[in-house]
Protein backbone atom coordinates (compact mmCIF):
# COMPACT_ATOMS: atom_id res chain seq x y z
CA UNK A 1 0.00 0.00 0.00
CA UNK A 2 1.24 3.44 -0.92
CA UNK A 3 2.12 5.65 2.26
CA UNK A 4 0.05 8.30 2.91
CA UNK A 5 1.31 11.76 2.87
CA UNK A 6 1.38 13.58 5.92
CA UNK A 7 0.38 16.53 3.14
CA UNK A 8 -2.21 14.51 1.52
CA UNK A 9 -5.72 16.99 2.86
CA UNK A 10 -3.38 19.85 2.61
CA UNK A 11 -3.15 19.03 -1.82
CA UNK A 12 -6.64 17.72 -1.75
CA UNK A 13 -7.58 22.00 -1.02
CA UNK A 14 -4.64 23.38 -2.66
CA UNK A 15 -3.20 23.34 -6.53
CA UNK A 16 0.05 21.97 -6.73
CA UNK A 17 1.77 25.55 -7.38
CA UNK A 18 0.84 26.72 -4.04
CA UNK A 19 1.90 23.83 -2.61
CA UNK A 20 5.20 23.80 -4.37
CA UNK A 21 5.02 28.09 -3.85
CA UNK A 22 4.41 27.07 -0.03
CA UNK A 23 7.53 24.48 0.70
CA UNK A 24 9.57 27.39 -0.71
CA UNK A 25 8.69 29.81 1.53
CA UNK A 26 11.00 31.38 4.03
CA UNK A 27 9.47 33.12 7.20
CA UNK A 28 10.56 34.84 10.43
CA UNK A 29 8.19 34.29 13.62
CA UNK A 30 9.10 36.64 16.83
CA UNK A 31 7.81 35.27 19.84
CA UNK A 32 6.43 32.09 20.74
CA UNK A 33 4.10 33.16 23.72
CA UNK A 34 -0.08 32.36 23.13
CA UNK A 35 -0.01 33.80 19.64
CA UNK A 36 3.63 33.25 17.94
CA UNK A 37 3.56 29.63 18.96
CA UNK A 38 -0.13 29.04 17.36
CA UNK A 39 0.68 30.85 13.91
CA UNK A 40 4.90 29.03 13.81
CA UNK A 41 1.98 26.13 13.74
CA UNK A 42 0.00 26.49 11.55
CA UNK A 43 2.59 27.48 9.10
CA UNK A 44 4.47 24.15 9.59
CA UNK A 45 1.41 21.99 9.07
CA UNK A 46 0.72 23.73 6.30
CA UNK A 47 4.13 22.85 4.68
CA UNK A 48 6.06 26.39 4.95
CA UNK A 49 9.77 24.82 3.91
CA UNK A 50 11.79 27.41 6.09
CA UNK A 51 11.20 28.48 9.54
CA UNK A 52 13.15 30.82 11.54
CA UNK A 53 11.78 31.02 15.19
CA UNK A 54 13.38 33.31 17.76
CA UNK A 55 11.68 33.83 21.60
CA UNK A 56 14.49 34.08 24.98
CA UNK A 57 11.28 33.53 27.63
CA UNK A 58 10.55 30.24 29.75
CA UNK A 59 6.86 28.63 29.94
CA UNK A 60 5.76 29.99 33.63
CA UNK A 61 2.45 28.67 35.15
CA UNK A 62 0.61 31.77 33.94
CA UNK A 63 0.98 30.53 30.62
CA UNK A 64 -0.63 27.48 30.72
CA UNK A 65 -4.64 28.95 30.28
CA UNK A 66 -3.88 30.19 26.79
CA UNK A 67 -0.29 29.34 25.37
CA UNK A 68 0.42 26.19 23.07
CA UNK A 69 3.65 24.91 24.43
CA UNK A 70 2.45 25.66 28.06
CA UNK A 71 1.77 22.46 30.46
CA UNK A 72 2.38 21.66 34.08
CA UNK A 73 5.30 19.21 32.62
CA UNK A 74 6.81 22.34 30.93
CA UNK A 75 6.85 24.65 33.28
CA UNK A 76 10.58 26.31 33.68
CA UNK A 77 11.84 25.29 29.86
CA UNK A 78 12.29 27.24 26.87
CA UNK A 79 9.77 28.17 24.80
CA UNK A 80 12.24 28.08 21.81
CA UNK A 81 13.33 24.27 22.46
CA UNK A 82 9.83 23.14 23.07
CA UNK A 83 8.82 24.66 20.02
CA UNK A 84 11.46 23.45 18.07
CA UNK A 85 11.15 19.99 18.60
CA UNK A 86 7.32 20.37 17.98
CA UNK A 87 7.38 21.32 14.43
CA UNK A 88 10.51 18.86 13.71
CA UNK A 89 8.15 16.10 14.97
CA UNK A 90 5.48 17.43 12.56
CA UNK A 91 7.64 17.94 9.94
CA UNK A 92 11.27 16.06 9.98
CA UNK A 93 11.98 17.94 6.69
CA UNK A 94 11.45 20.90 7.80
CA UNK A 95 14.40 23.81 7.27
CA UNK A 96 14.33 25.19 10.66
CA UNK A 97 16.81 27.80 12.49
CA UNK A 98 15.40 28.17 16.60
CA UNK A 99 17.28 30.72 18.44
CA UNK A 100 17.03 31.75 22.14
CA UNK A 101 17.57 35.66 22.14
CA UNK A 102 15.82 39.00 23.13
CA UNK A 103 15.28 40.73 20.01
CA UNK A 104 16.57 44.91 20.18
CA UNK A 105 17.10 46.56 17.10
CA UNK A 106 21.15 46.80 17.48
CA UNK A 107 21.18 42.78 17.12
CA UNK A 108 18.83 42.75 13.82
CA UNK A 109 21.21 43.35 11.77
CA UNK A 110 23.48 40.51 13.01
CA UNK A 111 20.78 37.65 13.48
CA UNK A 112 18.08 38.25 10.78
CA UNK A 113 18.04 37.71 6.92
CA UNK A 114 16.99 40.02 4.49
CA UNK A 115 15.47 36.75 2.40
CA UNK A 116 11.94 35.98 4.53
CA UNK A 117 9.27 36.10 2.05
CA UNK A 118 7.34 37.42 5.19
CA UNK A 119 7.59 38.28 8.98
CA UNK A 120 5.41 37.25 11.87
CA UNK A 121 5.26 39.88 14.68
CA UNK A 122 4.62 38.07 17.73
CA UNK A 123 6.24 40.55 20.34
CA UNK A 124 4.15 41.67 23.49
CA UNK A 125 6.99 43.97 24.89
CA UNK A 126 7.05 47.28 22.92
CA UNK A 127 11.13 48.53 22.34
CA UNK A 128 11.39 44.94 20.11
CA UNK A 129 7.92 45.21 18.13
CA UNK A 130 8.95 48.41 17.29
CA UNK A 131 12.71 47.40 16.64
CA UNK A 132 11.61 44.42 14.22
CA UNK A 133 8.68 45.96 12.59
CA UNK A 134 11.41 49.44 11.69
CA UNK A 135 13.83 46.40 10.51
CA UNK A 136 11.25 44.89 8.18
CA UNK A 137 9.94 48.15 6.80
CA UNK A 138 13.33 49.15 5.99
CA UNK A 139 14.08 46.45 4.40
CA UNK A 140 11.17 45.99 2.13
CA UNK A 141 10.43 42.36 4.50
CA UNK A 142 6.74 41.68 4.07
CA UNK A 143 5.16 41.77 8.03
CA UNK A 144 2.29 41.36 9.76
CA UNK A 145 1.88 42.06 13.55
CA UNK A 146 -0.40 41.32 16.33
CA UNK A 147 -2.11 43.44 18.09
CA UNK A 148 -3.63 43.21 21.72
CA UNK A 149 -5.73 40.18 22.24
CA UNK A 150 -5.78 40.30 25.66
CA UNK A 151 -9.12 41.37 27.21
CA UNK A 152 -11.11 40.04 24.63
CA UNK A 153 -13.60 37.32 24.17
CA UNK A 154 -15.54 38.20 20.80
CA UNK A 155 -13.48 36.01 17.65
CA UNK A 156 -16.07 37.85 15.25
CA UNK A 157 -14.40 41.04 15.63
CA UNK A 158 -11.11 40.12 15.07
CA UNK A 159 -9.89 41.50 11.58
CA UNK A 160 -6.78 42.19 8.89
CA UNK A 161 -5.95 45.30 7.88
CA UNK A 162 -3.27 48.05 7.12
CA UNK A 163 -2.31 49.12 10.37
CA UNK A 164 -2.86 52.46 10.09
CA UNK A 165 -6.60 51.43 9.48
CA UNK A 166 -7.13 49.92 13.56
CA UNK A 167 -9.18 51.61 16.39
CA UNK A 168 -10.10 50.63 19.80
CA UNK A 169 -7.02 49.16 20.09
CA UNK A 170 -4.55 50.61 22.88
CA UNK A 171 -1.22 48.67 22.07
CA UNK A 172 -2.05 50.29 18.08
CA UNK A 173 -2.33 53.49 19.85
CA UNK A 174 0.92 53.29 21.72
CA UNK A 175 2.66 51.49 18.80
CA UNK A 176 1.63 54.30 16.50
CA UNK A 177 2.55 57.32 18.30
CA UNK A 178 6.08 55.21 18.24
CA UNK A 179 6.53 54.77 14.55
CA UNK A 180 4.96 58.27 13.55
CA UNK A 181 8.43 59.42 14.84
CA UNK A 182 10.26 56.94 12.71
CA UNK A 183 8.01 58.44 9.95
CA UNK A 184 6.25 54.95 9.42
CA UNK A 185 2.35 55.52 9.46
CA UNK A 186 1.12 52.76 7.48
CA UNK A 187 2.50 49.50 4.54
CA UNK A 188 2.50 46.58 7.12
CA UNK A 189 -0.81 44.32 7.71
CA UNK A 190 -1.82 43.56 11.57
CA UNK A 191 -4.17 41.59 13.22
CA UNK A 192 -6.39 43.16 15.64
CA UNK A 193 -9.63 43.55 17.22
CA UNK A 194 -11.76 46.95 17.91
CA UNK A 195 -13.36 45.04 21.03
CA UNK A 196 -13.53 47.28 23.71
CA UNK A 197 -11.76 45.89 26.83
CA UNK A 198 -13.57 45.79 30.41
CA UNK A 199 -11.50 47.86 32.79
CA UNK A 200 -11.73 45.58 35.30
CA UNK A 201 -9.63 42.64 33.08
CA UNK A 202 -6.54 45.30 33.64
CA UNK A 203 -4.22 44.70 36.86
CA UNK A 204 -1.47 47.56 37.14
CA UNK A 205 1.78 45.67 37.94
CA UNK A 206 5.04 47.44 39.53
CA UNK A 207 8.99 46.63 39.21
CA UNK A 208 8.60 45.57 35.56
CA UNK A 209 10.22 47.33 32.89
CA UNK A 210 8.65 46.12 30.05
CA UNK A 211 4.81 45.98 31.08
CA UNK A 212 3.33 48.42 33.32
CA UNK A 213 -0.37 46.52 33.21
CA UNK A 214 -1.57 42.71 33.55
CA UNK A 215 -4.58 41.83 31.17
CA UNK A 216 -6.62 39.34 31.28
CA UNK A 217 -6.57 36.61 28.38
CA UNK A 218 -9.09 33.31 27.25
CA UNK A 219 -8.15 30.59 26.10
CA UNK A 220 -8.76 30.67 22.24
CA UNK A 221 -7.99 34.66 21.11
CA UNK A 222 -4.68 34.62 20.92
CA UNK A 223 -4.61 31.43 19.19
CA UNK A 224 -6.70 32.80 16.72
CA UNK A 225 -4.58 35.94 16.30
CA UNK A 226 -1.89 33.21 15.72
CA UNK A 227 -3.98 31.48 13.21
CA UNK A 228 -4.89 34.07 11.16
CA UNK A 229 -1.81 35.56 10.63
CA UNK A 230 -0.63 32.33 9.56
CA UNK A 231 -3.25 32.26 7.17
CA UNK A 232 -3.04 35.68 5.51
CA UNK A 233 0.64 34.68 4.86
CA UNK A 234 -0.24 30.81 3.53
CA UNK A 235 -3.05 32.39 1.41
CA UNK A 236 -0.61 35.12 0.16
CA UNK A 237 2.19 33.02 -0.52
CA UNK A 238 0.47 30.70 -1.72
CA UNK A 239 -1.93 33.15 -4.30
CA UNK A 240 -4.77 31.15 -3.02
CA UNK A 241 -8.37 32.73 -3.30
CA UNK A 242 -11.52 31.99 -2.69
CA UNK A 243 -13.55 29.39 -4.38
CA UNK A 244 -16.20 30.44 -6.94
CA UNK A 245 -18.50 28.71 -8.44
Amino acid sequence: MEEISWKTRTKLLLKDEAINKLSRAKILVVGLGGVGAYAAEMLCRAGIGSLHIIDNDTISPSNINRQLLALKSTIGESKVQLMKDRLLDINPKLNLKAEEVYITYDILENILDKDYDYIIDAIDTIAPKIGLLEYSINNNIPVISSMGSGGKTNPSLIQIADFSETYNDKLARTIRKRLHKRGIYNGFKVVFSPEQINPHAVKPIENESNKKNTVGTISYMPAMFGSFMAAEIIRSIGEIEDFKY
